[in-house]
């Protein structure tokens, strides 16, 4: 009996790798602190919504938000999990769970923890998949 049962999101097994690897991208890019990476997993007019954090509404204005934000901060830990995946019209849309941690510069400081999810639509362009919308639903902020 096959106890592994996997569910279709219409898209290629390498679309799916490849919009992994975007996803993926995006987190780590912001614990190494490599800004251009960061600036390559999105849309130049990208859409994000990340709750109490703020709006965006292009690639400038997030990646200038982050580079900021992230720019006092010690050590992060950004990971991606549950990646489900679905093909739509005009490209595809991917939920995720988002679980970040992040100390201050002084490493014997408090550790700071935020829960939640991704929701992402994606598009392919010349330079491979992008995302051009975001949005964070915090679970957890503490």
């Amino acid at each position: 009996m096959n106890v592994y049962r996997r569910i279709e999101s219409g898209l290629s097994s390498q679309d799916e790798r490849s919009i992994s690897a975007v996803l993926i991208a995006y987190a780590n890019s912001i614990d190494t602190r490599d800004w251009a990476l960061f600036r390559s997993c999105f849309t130049a007019d990208c859409q994000a919504d990340c709750g109490n954090f703020g709006c965006w509404n292009n690639l400038v204005d997030l990646a200038d938000y982050m580079r900021n934000a992230h720019s006092g901060l010690g050590a992060t830990l950004h990971r991606i999990s549950n990646i489900q995946l679905a093909a739509i019209s005009g490209g595809a849309s991917s939920l995720c769970y988002v679980d970040a941690l992040s100390r201050q510069v002084n490493e014997k400081g408090p550790v700071h923890r935020g829960i939640g999810t991704h929701e992402d639509f994606l598009v392919r362009t010349g330079d491979g998949w992008k995302i051009a919308r975001q949005t964070f639903t915090a679970m957890i902020l503490e």
